[in-house]
């Protein structure tokens, strides 16, 4: 026997002369192939379709459709394009041979030829065929496991991606249910704890970096939460800087509190990037199985609702999931989608907070604060709507109404001989790092007629020093339109003093944390001395924001801070308001006015 298989080998055999084709018949099925047979090309390419050979035989002329014309049909259709096929003829002319080879056909054998000669033929097609095959199937095997780690693994970490997790949550539930047939207490208070893990303020490396070291940074990341986890407890990275832990079995979700500690702290340890130290802390939102739901992905987004709430509460700690969260979740995106409408609507107001003069008393200036006045909910907090803003983008369609309306306010004053009062405006992040924001900025002024000394814009020191040169460049620019610069809220971010002699700003104002209480508090009222002192050595203004009692006012004027905003003098007051206030001529009472 030429070619045996444990299933047998089926073999095509397409040939118009009866008596070849029967004597063809005979042979194979004497050597324990299984034949078809077909008259004509077009029963033959319809057998071919039908049964899927492991090889075809066919005669090439033939009436209606020849040879070729059936090797052309056969490679139309995916499921016989790659049988072997074999051309007889009685033809051995060159030009022959060569058509049939070029339109894909594996031999040529020229009738009449011996039984031996077609059975080893056939046997070397079929023999190369199951090599290719199993080549193939080798090389689709490697290709697979390579895409599968596509799929399945994080290309930064190497770690289980999102798509893994399903897969490893069955597994989970196997485990609990081999329990729950063991102990019933299994059954009734049995839970798998799912953990999302997020690094807090992980943009900040990036920007002080670059991309490649924060992949750095997120690959030692799972390497550490690797390394604190045992080996049934799975580790995936499902988004970003984002991380999902799914733990074995627990009874009570107190047992959670030494592995949650121990990630904190393992995560805490100084991290080295670019031969420098970096410190960096995570929130974790906690969901359990199965009272939090029953899928992974339901439990999935209860865990990254509660590490969001994490974060917004400033981060480095752990929470469960609650219902609230849905409902907090479902109100920020109501509120999100309100937001987006809020401008064109006409629904945003500016509030006026007085800046006063520790000298003479006299309002000297405002900053300006955006209110929303939501048309069902009333006024909604700045607390609640700004960082949607920053989050999505809109705070710069609206950061361009506040210096618009603020400018023109300001402009307004002036017109109505309220006098020489300059206005504070804030800008956020995104606004600064626009390119072409001193273009715009003189657009508003031009419209506005505003002129650029009554307009000083407000900066934090933490949005500075992110790209401190290229910070530097942008703040003489602006600087060069002739309005003023203030750095808000300093000392409570990096606090590095260096940075106000390297900054050209005009103004320092000092957070309300350093105010508060400053009577009662020496080592802030320490800090707030030397801090009017250094900034009056660099011919910095000092305004104090937040104060509110009169002792605080006595020592702020003791220590020569120059101005005052805070609900001790007047609260924010809408423009009619501001405007009523102005116009009465109130003054700050100063119990030893500077000199």
């Amino acid at each position: 026997m030429y070619y045996r298989e444990t299933t047998m080998t089926k073999i095509l055999v397409i040939e118009d002369e009866d008596l070849i084709r029967d004597n063809i018949v005979e042979l194979l099925e004497s050597e324990d192939f299984e034949v078809f047979n077909a008259e004509d090309g077009k029963i033959g390419v319809q057998l071919a379709s039908q049964h899927q050979p492991d090889l075809i035989l066919c005669d090439v002329m033939m009436p209606e459709l020849d040879g070729y014309g059936v090797l052309l049909k056969l490679q139309e259709n995916s499921l016989t394009a790659t049988i072997p096929f074999i051309f007889l003829t009685a033809k051995a002319d060159l030009g022959d041979l060569r058509k049939g080879m070029q339109l894909g056909a594996d031999d040529y054998l020229t009738k009449p030829c011996t039984a031996t000669e077609l059975l080893k033929a056939i046997v070397i097609r079929l023999e190369k065929h199951t090599i290719l095959k199993d080549r193939y199937s080798s090389e689709l095997k490697v290709a697979e496991a390579k895409l599968n780690q596509l799929i399945y693994q994080n290309s930064t970490t190497s770690l289980p991606n999102r798509l893994s997790l399903l897969e490893y949550f069955q597994q989970m539930l196997h485990q609990l249910a081999s329990l729950s047939g063991i102990d019933e207490n299994w059954n009734y208070q049995g839970m798998i704890p799912v953990l999302c893990l997020g690094v807090d303020r992980f943009s900040r490396i990036n920007d002080l970096f670059d991309y490649e070291s924060g992949d750095l940074l997120l690959k030692e990341v799972g390497e550490r939460l690797r390394k604190n986890l045992s080996a049934e407890n799975i580790i995936t990275h499902i988004n970003a800087d984002q991380f999902a832990i799914l733990l074995s079995p627990i009874l009570d979700k107190k047992q959670l509190k030494t592995t949650l500690e121990g990630l904190q702290q393992i995560i805490s340890k100084p991290f080295v990037l670019m031969n420098r130290e970096v410190l960096i802390t995570i929130s974790i939102g906690i969901a359990l199985y199965p009272q939090d739901g029953r899928e992974i992905q339901q439990l999935l987004r209860a865990a990254k609702q509660a590490m969001n709430e994490v974060k917004q509460q400033g981060g480095n700690h752990y929470t469960f999931y609650t219902p609230t969260c849905d409902h907090e979740l479902s109100e920020r995106i109501d509120l999100e989608v309100a937001l987006r409408y809020a401008l064109e609507r006409e629904e945003f107001q500016l509030y006026y907070q007085p800046q006063v003069s520790l000298k003479t008393g006299n309002i000297v200036g405002a900053e300006a604060l955006l209110r929303w006045k939501h048309p069902q909910q009333g006024m909604i907090s700045p607390m609640k709507f700004i960082p949607i803003a920053e989050e999505t983008g809109l705070i710069e369609p609206i950061g361009e109404w506040v210096l618009y309306q603020a400018c023109k306010d300001s402009k307004a004053w002036r017109s109505q001989g309220l006098g020489c009062l300059r206005v504070a405006v804030n800008l956020s992040g995104r606004q600064f790092r626009t390119a072409n924001l001193r273009q715009k900025l003189v657009q508003v002024l031009l419209t506005t007629g505003c002129e650029p000394d009554y307009l000083e814009l407000e900066l934090t020191e933490s949005l500075l020093i992110r790209d401190a040169e290229l910070s530097i460049q942008q703040l003489q620019a602006l600087k060069a339109l002739g309005l003023k610069i203030a750095i808000d809220d300093f000392g409570t971010g990096y606090s590095s003093l260096n940075y106000l002699q390297k900054f050209p700003f005009d103004v320092l104002k000092i957070d309300q944390c350093f105010v508060r209480n400053l009577h009662n508090n020496k080592i802030n009222a320490a800090i707030t001395q030397s801090l009017i002192s250094m900034a009056h050595l660099l011919n910095l203004k000092v305004i104090a924001e937040g104060v509110e009692t009169q002792e605080e006012l006595d020592l702020l004027n003791e220590f020569n801070c120059n101005e005052i905003q805070g609900y001790l003098f007047s609260r924010p007051l809408n423009l009619e308001e501001f405007q009523a206030l102005v116009k009465s001529g109130r003054k700050l009472k100063v119990s030893q006015p500077n000199p």
